[in-house]
């Protein structure tokens, strides 16, 4: 049905007209519904925010506007640049901590049999794609807007684009060479930028998933609105020009908008009752009235709570581009956003722009009252006797200009002169200027120590940064957490999805992988250096020191120097084998020692149990020459005493028997001796064998 339905008309009428009709036109149904929910929250969202994001705009892009006078004779129109200063600083912090090293996310896999290199694929592919699509440039601008107006959104946009490639091949068997282009289609994913006020969500809502819907409405050009139709991605039709609406205009202080080649698109992800996308996607009359006739007769039954994740487009308010149900495999909202500071129970945060608004707004009003005093004290002012004047004198005054005046010019003319103007201005707007730097937390830290002067007192600027950083990680793990890793979860989704073979399916986990931002680098920096002075340069601590220090200063050939250092950490093979060499050679040094001295042991145990032996068998012995001595002096047959004779033979062998008991026993000790000191020596040649091992 190639028909154009143009929304005339209240769409809650038109959505209970289609309720109450079966027969009405199904695209008027599901634009009906959506229509309702779009006019609701932006009410709301005209009413809260626009008036005060229109404001936080101006004041980061220095402009000025008749509502941001601070008195009704203020004429200086100057905006200071102390909140663009915060917002650039705190934006390069969150940028420089996320992409400086090259590696802005990890993947690791729960899965337990997924193999390291399907990771390693996934993880190489996505990287070139993010590079290849201006991943990192979207992100910058998504991080602007969220200091700027509290809130960073994004959209996760598929589409399937050709790619060019220049090439070469053989022609003529050889002969020749044919060079052209190469052309292929290939999916791409894109992260496209969406301003808040171009972002319409469900008031109670705290995320764009625990939202019933969220709307992003938005100037698109009509070449993209027919380029969309032509693929088959929106349905056919003209579509026209938008109607003029200052308040989507990217810019609303341009004084001339185009008027022609635009289109208003009202993109909606969330939920829709199923009956209405079904309604919407009759294939032809047909259909739709066989479903009308289940209707009537109750083989089919309309739940308005049925509803199902989908998409729908609409062009200028009212034709009906798509309604489908969500194509996604994991049926999610191709929508990210963040807070860069959480204001709790609501979707929208609070930005840099927000934090320093009252300061800033203070200091405005400050040299904007001093440029207006000091125009009276520079400007040279006349007091003229308007009477004594001729007639017709254009009464201005300038270098080398004569008046005429009708007597005496001392009487006619006298100049005016309103003082000087306060000094004290200039400590007043400094002092307010490093309210904003207290209120927004961008504070430059070389600035911060100069500042300090004489109170820099040891660890008080360490102090300082040191709670700044902090406030400067608590806004990057939100932006990681809550924006950075679901893009980057549902980009690869996305590829998974459409293109399979290149990008490995799997139930990844994204983790980010980001560092610390210039700053925090200083900081940390002057922090190791601080200990590297402490540290010897022979401890194992120094070479790790040096390593951190160099992989925290932001220069060029930052990665040519960690891989020097790391060179140099390494032993030289050489002198690892000449160390081991000469540990073997020390040990068989040791072990030949220990025997040495162990065997000058065991002789001088040797010999000390001789000497006892000896010791122990003196007595006997001169015992037994005292008796040999005395049967020596007796004369034979002198008198012989036989009772006498018969017990020295008994004394005499009692004498051999225990002389021949004690050597016994002197050789048992003995051998108990040498068997101690053999099983003592052996144990400690066990001992010193293990060591060397």
């Amino acid at each position: 049905m190639e028909q154009n339905y143009i929304y005339t008309g209240d769409a809650e009428d038109s959505l209970d007209a289609a309720l109450r009709d079966p027969m009405a036109t199904s695209e008027t149904s599901v634009v009906g519904y959506v229509k309702t929910k779009i006019r609701q929250w932006d009410d709301h969202i005209e009413t809260n925010y626009r008036p005060q994001w229109e404001e936080f705009s101006r004041i980061w892009r220095g402009r000025w506007a008749q509502e941001d006078a601070t008195r009704t004779a203020e004429r200086s129109r100057i905006v200071t640049p102390a909140t663009q200063q915060a917002v650039e600083s705190s934006v390069c912090e969150i940028d420089e901590a996320t992409f400086a090293h090259g590696k802005p996310f990890d993947i690791r896999d729960d899965v337990r049999d997924q193999e390291t290199q399907d990771i390693g694929l996934l993880r190489k592919a996505l990287t070139e794609e993010f590079t290849k699509n201006g991943i990192r440039g979207a992100t910058s601008e998504v991080l602007i807007n969220a200091a700027v107006f509290g809130t960073g959104i994004a959209e996760v946009v598929v589409e399937e684009v050709q790619q060019k490639r220049m090439g070469k091949e053989p022609v003529l068997d050889g002969q020749l060479t044919a060079y052209g282009v190469y052309t292929e289609n290939k999916v791409a994913v894109y992260m496209k930028p969406i301003l808040p006020k171009n972002f319409l969500i469900d008031p109670v809502a705290t995320s764009v998933e625990t939202a019933h819907g969220c709307v992003i409405d938005e100037f698109v050009s009509s070449h993209t609105v027919h380029a969309l139709q032509k693929q088959g991605v929106y349905r056919p039709g003209f579509v026209g020009t938008a109607a003029p609406d200052r308040d989507l205009e990217p810019d609303p202080e341009l004084p001339v908008y185009p008027l022609e080649d635009k289109v208003r698109i009202q993109k909606y992800f969330g939920l829709v009752p199923r009956y209405l996308i079904t309604r919407a996607n009759f294939e032809d009359e047909t259909e739709e009235q066989e479903y009308y006739d289940s209707l009537e007769s109750g083989d089919v039954v309309e739940d308005e709570f049925d509803y199902v994740e989908a998409i729908v487009v609409i062009a200028n308010e009212g034709m009906l581009l798509k309604a489908e149900e969500s194509p996604y495999m994991m049926e999610d909202r191709p929508v990210v956003a963040f807070q860069w500071d959480v204001v709790p129970g609501l979707f929208h945060g609070r930005g840099v722009v927000e934090k320093g608004y009252n300061p800033q707004k203070a200091l405005d009003a400050e040299i904007r009252a001093r440029i207006d005093a000091l125009a009276l004290t520079v400007h040279p002012m006349m007091g003229i006797d308007a009477t004594r004047i001729p007639r017709g004198t254009k009464l201005e005054i300038r270098a080398g200009r004569n008046v005429l005046t009708n007597g005496n010019p001392k009487d006619v003319l006298n100049p005016m002169s309103f003082g000087n103007v306060d000094q004290i201005t200039f400590t007043q707007a400094a002092e307010l200027q490093k309210m904003i730097q207290q209120a927004t937390g961008a504070l430059d830290g070389a600035e911060l120590a100069a500042d300090m002067g004489s109170n820099n007192k040891t660890g008080a600027v360490s102090m300082v940064l040191g709670s700044i950083v902090k406030r400067q990680k608590r806004t990057l793990i939100n932006f990681q957490e809550s924006f950075w890793v679901p893009f980057v979860q549902k980009a690869a989704w996305r590829y998974m999805q459409f293109d399979p073979e290149a990008f490995p399916v799997n139930d990844y986990n994204f983790i980010p992988s980001s560092t610390l931002g210039i700053m925090a680098r200083e900081y940390e920096v002057s922090q190791l250096v601080q200990l590297l002075q402490t540290t010897s340069d022979q401890s194992p601590m120094y070479g790790a020191i040096v390593t951190a220090i160099v992989d925290s200063m932001n220069i060029d050939n930052r990665e040519e120097l960690i891989e020097i250092l790391k060179k140099a950490a390494e032993p030289d093979p050489e002198q690892v084998q000449m160390q081991r060499e000469n540990h073997a050679l020390d040990m068989q040094l040791k072990k030949g020692q220990v025997a040495y001295i162990g065997a000058q042991g065991e002789e001088s145990r040797a010999r000390a149990a001789n000497y006892m032996s000896e010791a122990r068998a003196r007595p006997k012995e001169l015992e037994i020459k005292k008796i040999d001595a005395i049967t020596k002096n007796l004369q034979p047959g002198a008198g012989e005493d036989t009772e006498f004779t018969r017990r020295l033979k008994i004394a005499e062998v009692a004498l051999k028997e225990r002389e021949q008991n004690i050597k016994e026993e002197d050789l048992r000790l003995t051998h108990r001796e040498n068997k101690r000191q053999l099983d003592a020596q052996e144990k400690l040649q066990t001992a010193m064998g293990d060591t060397a091992e």
